[in-house]
């Protein structure tokens, strides 16, 4: 990784505080136990930003104005319910705000703001702290563009941590989760960053004594039925990116890291889904949680 400076924005006005926020700790790397480094690019080439809130991390990717990956602490037994939200998304002051996707990208189309970092799993512990991680979670740099239609693909991908915490409870309380855009060179362009089409996460845990990882994508590409690239021209000028109802997948953890350029570190080796190169049965389509694979 290349750390990279955060000189005064020259196109909003506004300079970068590194001081900012300075007292967050952020994801950490011993939380299960067996260490499990936060997901950063594994060419040097890739500039990111390592920007810690409370109980998660976010990697800035500068140049595309979204997160190469975000790492959260879930601590199941000291999670609170009762935090209210207030959907006052902020740019980070660490950062120059031209090197964040703010509300520009978001105003008067179908795009929502989506978390990667889910506002309820860093919300634990005292109740100062608990405040504290929500807020955090409304940071510009926590958030990506994602097709506001609700479905069934969307419904299960949003429930996935809780189903992941309910299995991982058995065995232990705590859960890290990463997740991400899946930043390619072909995202189609939009209001000054370029539309991610793909989603993953991946979810790390003890399960009997040992850690464990399981892997989703979220996949809003346009209709696969019809030709990619005539889908993409059929926009109109200003309008963002056609996008199509979102698909659920289990995939190996191996293809996140093979898909997004990062290293997992120890997950892929634990990686509870057989791995199989069967093109059919290597993506494995979820329609509903008896879909997941935990296990051989």
């Amino acid at each position: 990784m290349n750390a990279i400076e955060t000189p005064p924005d020259r196109a909003s006005g506004h300079a970068a505080h590194p001081d900012a926020l300075a007292d967050r700790t952020g994801y950490d790397e011993a939380f299960l136990g067996p260490v499990v480094p936060l997901p950063l690019p594994a060419s040097s080439a890739v500039d990111t930003v390592v920007l810690p809130y409370t109980h998660f991390t976010v990697v800035l990717r500068p140049d595309r104005r979204l997160a190469a990956s975000t790492a959260v602490c879930i601590d199941g037994e000291k999670l609170l319910e009762d935090v209210p939200r207030d959907d006052a998304w902020a740019f980070d002051p660490r950062v120059p705000e031209s090197q964040q996707a703010g509300n520009d990208i978001y105003r008067d189309n179908p795009l929502d703001r989506g978390h990667l970092v889910r506002r309820l799993d860093p919300v634990w512990g005292a109740a100062a702290e608990a405040g504290r991680a929500n807020t955090d979670t409304f940071h510009f740099t926590n958030a990506a563009p994602q097709q506001d239609v609700f479905n069934q693909g969307k419904q299960l991908w949003q429930g996935l941590e809780n189903h992941l915490l309910d299995h991982a409870a058995r065995f232990d309380r705590k859960l890290s989760v990463f997740t991400g855009p899946v930043l390619h060179d072909s995202d189609p362009p939009y209001r000054g960053i370029q539309v991610p089409l793909r989603f993953w996460k991946v979810a790390a845990f003890i399960q009997g004594g040992a850690l464990a990882s399981t892997a989703y994508i979220l996949d809003q590409s346009p209709d696969l039925s019809r030709d990619r690239e005539r889908a993409m021209a059929g926009a109109k000028p200003g309008d963002p990116p056609p996008l199509g109802a979102y698909r659920t997948f289990q995939v190996p953890v191996a293809d996140i890291a093979e898909l997004t350029g990062l290293d997992l570190g120890p997950l892929p080796a634990v990686d509870l889904m057989p791995l199989t190169r069967a093109p059919e049965e290597r993506w494995r389509r979820l329609e509903s949680y008896e879909d997941m694979v935990l296990g051989n």
